[in-house]
């Protein structure tokens, strides 16, 4: 009879075999053996081992270089790796680390083989993201002592490990291994088991819709992936990171979490099928959904798809002069920008007074400028003087592009438009900055049509360099032309989309929100580990909830809404614990309660 973990003391983790000398597997062999501990590298191949101990090699003569390591400490750091292509040398381990393929007939052989050559109080970790923890525990003989130890890429930098249990798993094995964790200055998040956990969980879903996005041809891929980094901050853009991680890898993933959620959301894109058996599956490949200068590269090098510079077919109309309606954040954020950039601006509001109150608050985000250096005092006061505030609308005549920035209201936003198609000249460009409505909705109101085009600020406009440039299907080929040059002016990124709920930033960003939230509904992880997660695992500058609570809950439900009218996606349903908090008036910072609770002003 097998003897259980809890009747066999464990021994500290100080020797450690890593089975599978991948990137992954290279990266934890460092991190270990910089940490002091006695590594076994295991592959079956041997060309794989050798080429694992050259990057060790390289990586600590690297370290050296720069003086974060003295050569006898790369010494001693070299000296305690030795590598194997027989699994027989793992008998000493007090912890195995599998990061071999994710195919569960490879894990499980290899815990199989395990389980006659390591002593009973070894404990067996998987380092999958996609398969059963539990399903790989069952099929062991000591299923108490198998765990999942999740490492991100490259493991060197990453903060964060996900530490998995299935119900099978002993709490002392759990505990060892967080430890450990700790030990190599790492962040464990302890989480159960489901495909993708936590970080690659929310992750994958997005990186899917993405690629779907991409396939329906909506925007090009390098629209896609400038839009979310500028727009959300992240470090890649959704069609690179899945280059990066191997498309085959990816719909690997995906096909694990769908066989578990049957949400449609996590059913692979087409798209990650036919790239895959091409052997297009990314940088290892040289080709994926961009191209490489050669199989492992970064380097990404023009191909048939990349848009030539300056390709427009048509010019635009001359834009001198601009109005700007609204008197909120974002309307003086926009006026900021456009009189920084030259333009002689008219900030239009229901009031005078509410129109100087709006060039007041630009007044100040001038000054802080100049005192953090980023402006003179001259300039400044010159980008004051091109705004001139008024509280009626008549003084639009003569602006060559009009900006609504008023509130996301359909009947408000189609008012306006009405009343700028009676005041604004003939040939003049009409704005929305709408996030979620329909820009077209906005163009009826009109009697011109084709002059209409959504251009979507991100907030704070003088800051986020993202516009978003949504085309109606009646929109003019010069209107399009214009709003893409003055946004080269005012030297903003402009990515193209057409007129659909969420265009591209909120499409992709407010399902992976609504994702998180449902994690926490169901109990699976909690606030502070799902944020760590995204952050450290992602490197995400807000975690979800972190991010929900600025934006607003009301404002995140009524998107989620507005995203599942218009594509009826079950998975798109806005989880029920985020009505409930709306419901309940707790918003967010603004309102001192949202997610967490926040010390009022």
């Amino acid at each position: 009879m097998a003897t259980p973990l809890s009747d066999t003391p464990l021994s500290p983790l100080k020797t450690i075999a890593v089975v599978g000398l991948g990137t992954m597997g290279t990266g934890i062999t460092e991190v270990l053996a910089r940490a002091g501990r006695e590594v076994v590298g295991i592959d079956i191949s041997e060309a794989a081992a050798a080429k694992s101990v050259a990057a060790l090699e390289s990586a600590t003569a690297r370290a050296v270089e720069r003086g974060r390591l003295t050569e006898q400490e790369r010494a001693d750091v070299l000296a305690r790796v030795r590598t194997s292509t027989d699994l027989r040398a793992a008998a000493d381990a007090d912890l195995v680390i599998e990061v071999a393929p994710e195919s569960y007939e490879v894990k499980q052989q290899i815990f199989r083989e395990l389980d006659g050559i390591v002593r009973p109080g070894t404990i067996l970790a998987t380092g999958t993201n996609a398969l059963s923890v539990t399903r790989l525990a069952a099929d062991s003989a000591h299923p108490e002592r198998v765990l999942g130890l999740h490492f991100f890429n490259p493991a060197q930098a990453m903060k964060l490990t996900e530490v998995v249990s299935s119900v099978l798993t002993a709490p002392q094995a759990v505990a060892a291994v967080t430890d450990l964790a700790l030990e190599l200055g790492k962040e464990p998040v302890a989480i159960g088991d489901r495909p993708g956990f936590v970080a690659d969980g929310l992750l994958f879903g997005y990186l899917n819709q993405a690629a779907a996005m991409y396939e329906a041809k909506y925007a090009s891929r390098e629209d896609i992936d400038a839009a979310m980094r500028l727009g959300c901050g992240l470090p890649m853009g959704p069609l690179a990171l899945l280059d990066l991680i191997g498309v085959d890898t990816a719909r690997t993933v995906l096909e694990a979490m769908y066989s578990a959620s049957h949400d449609r959301l996590h059913a692979p894109a087409p798209i990650l099928k036919q790239l895959s058996e091409a052997g297009l599956t990314g940088r290892k490949a040289g080709r994926g959904f961009y191209t490489y200068d050669a199989p492992g590269s970064g380097t990404v090098v023009r191909d048939a798809l990349t848009p030539l510079e300056g390709d427009t077919l048509v010019p635009g109309r001359p834009v001198r002069s601009v109005g700007v309606a609204g008197s909120g954040t974002m309307a003086s954020g926009i006026a900021e920008v456009f009189a920084k950039a030259g333009y002689q601006v008219v900030l239009a509001a229901r009031s005078e007074e509410k129109a100087q109150a709006a060039k007041a608050r630009i007044g100040k985000s001038l000054s802080r400028s100049v005192d953090k250096g980023r402006l003179t005092a001259e300039a400044a006061a010159q980008t004051l003087d091109r705004i001139v505030a008024t509280g009626t609308y008549d003084d639009f005549a003569d602006v060559d592009l009009a900006v609504e920035a008023v509130a996301e209201d359909l009947a408000v936003k189609q008012q306006l438009f009405a009343t700028l198609d009676k005041v604004c000249k003939p040939g003049a460009v009409l704005a929305t900055t709408t996030s979620s409505l329909p820009v077209v909705a906005c163009a009826r109101a009109t009697s011109r049509p084709q002059d209409v085009i959504g251009m979507h600020f991100f907030n704070p406009a003088p800051a986020m360099k993202l516009v978003e440039v949504v085309r109606t299907v009646l929109t003019a080929d010069d209107v399009h032309a214009t709003v893409r040059e003055v946004c080269a002016k005012i030297r903003k990124h402009a990515v193209d989309c057409g007129d659909r709920a969420g265009f591209i930033v909120n499409a992709l960003l407010f399902p992976y929100l609504n994702n998180a939230i449902k994690m926490v509904q169901e109990h699976y992880a909690s606030l502070d580990d799902i944020d760590a997660a995204m952050k450290l695992g992602g490197g995400y500058p807000m975690g979800p909830f972190e991010l929900l609570d600025v934006v607003g809950l009301d404002v995140s439900l009524a998107i989620e809404k507005v995203l599942h009218r218009e594509f009826r996606d079950p998975g798109l349903a806005p989880a029920p614990l985020l009505e409930h908090l709306v419901a309940a008036g707790c918003l967010g910072r603004k309102t001192g309660r949202g997610f967490r609770e926040y010390a009022r002003r």
